[in-house]
């Protein structure tokens, strides 16, 4: 199973809050047999002990360390808000949720550091087609 499906890559999305992003996510990773549904939980929980806005206008929202044993298999959902939605009192561009179960996530952190590692890297993978966001991210 691919980590990144094309029809997982959602362009222009209107804001909205924090917790409803994150269950779109899950139950996109849910739909697909990327996780099962108490991954969507294990997201939420994350969020109430560690803020997944990074920097730059991104956000990564992944499971609680307990949550890895919802994940059947590496996945990425990524969405993008060109208005910028807010994520915990920090405005997002990008929000890229993550299922990841043993060191996978170290290889998928490492590309989206290299992908977003300025605002202006930022700005171009939202404004970027699916197929060039595949690109950037499914490798």
């Amino acid at each position: 199973m691919e980590i990144l499906q094309k029809k997982n890559i959602i362009l222009n999305c209107q804001p909205k809050a924090k917790e409803d992003v994150i269950r779109e996510i899950g139950k996109i990773f849910c739909e697909d047999g990327y996780t099962t549904e108490k991954y969507t939980q294990a997201m939420l929980d994350k969020e109430t002990v560690f803020n997944t806005a990074i920097g730059n206008s991104v956000a990564i929202p992944h499971g609680i360390e307990e949550g890895k044993v919802e994940v059947q298999h590496a996945g990425l959902v990524i969405m993008t808000f060109p208005e910028g939605t807010d994520w915990n009192g920090t405005t997002v561009k990008l929000v890229i949720g993550i299922a990841a179960a043993g060191d996978e996530h170290v290889d998928i952190l490492s590309n989206i550091a290299v992908t977003c590692s300025d605002e202006d890297d930022v700005e171009d993978v939202v404004h970027s087609s699916v197929d060039e966001i595949y690109n950037m991210f499914a490798n």
